[in-house]
């Protein structure tokens, strides 16, 4: 498998770096996609990948990236959709243009570039898109209408293009873990202290650990190390599947 071309999103950190990190490792091409541009050209140098500087929530952007991909490799092989944000907050008190930026972020640009990346799989009658979702694409939590919406949402996307693209050798699959060691996860540690009016501490192990039956964070390794296995030959026949990864959070 080595040798495909990768293109992730939300890669100058967090889960996004591992799984370019990891792809790279294995010998792939990587294009790395953020909003974030001094961090990223740097990983994409230190990866020997491309950067590409993009906001994913404008639809343009995203058939840019897919098209500054081919361009530079000849090809789109293997699609990481993990570009999100987070916004706690009521739902009475959740701002308009907020709940549009994150629903265009987190569900419709996967959309959109599982779209413009089909094409070159299905002409190579290969394709892996991994969907980085969460254990709040199946369980819900107050306080988070809209990052949960889209979740759910990229759960459906999953599916339908599973079935739609099997006859063409891409496989569609999502992984879905509970709290990752990501600076993603440390901002929702200070807006959850804020909105419960307690400490930090108390909302790692009271709130974001408390349905765990392993109480830690997971590691963006562990979630690098998921997506080369959704990528393997050892993961041919897993389409369609969500690989939840939350210490435990769904078992009971």
């Amino acid at each position: 498998m080595a040798g495909k071309v990768a293109v992730v999103t939300g890669a100058a950190s967090g889960i996004g770096l591992a799984v370019a990190e990891a792809l790279a490792g294995q010998g792939h091409r990587v294009v790395l996609a953020d909003v974030s541009e001094e961090a990223g050209r740097e990983h994409a140098g230190r990866l020997g990948g491309l950067f590409v500087k993009s906001d994913l929530s404008k639809r343009e952007a995203c058939r840019e990236l897919i098209v500054a991909a081919a361009a530079e490799y000849g090809s789109v092989d293997i699609l990481v959709n993990n570009a999100g944000v987070q916004h706690v907050c009521p739902v009475e008190e959740f701002p308009e243009e907020k709940w549009d930026f994150m629903i265009s972020l987190m569900l419709t640009a996967p959309f959109l570039l599982t779209r413009y990346a089909w094409p070159y799989m299905k002409q190579n009658g290969w394709g892996r898109i991994v969907n980085i979702s969460s254990v709040h694409g199946l369980r819900a939590s107050e306080f988070k209408s809209a990052y949960i919406s889209a979740k759910h949402g990229m759960m459906g996307l999953t599916k339908t293009t599973a079935l739609e693209g099997g006859a063409h050798g891409i496989t569609v699959n999502a992984i879905c873990p509970a709290y990752v060691r990501t600076p993603l996860v440390d901002n929702q540690i200070e807006s959850q202290a804020q909105t419960h009016g307690i400490p930090r501490e108390a909302v790692i192990s009271d709130i974001m650990l408390k349905k765990a039956a392993i109480k830690r964070l997971i590691e963006p390794g562990e979630i690098g190390a998921a997506v080369l296995f959704l990528c393997s030959d050892a993961a041919a026949c897993m389409t369609g599947s969500d690989l939840t990864i939350d210490c435990g959070w769904t078992a009971a």
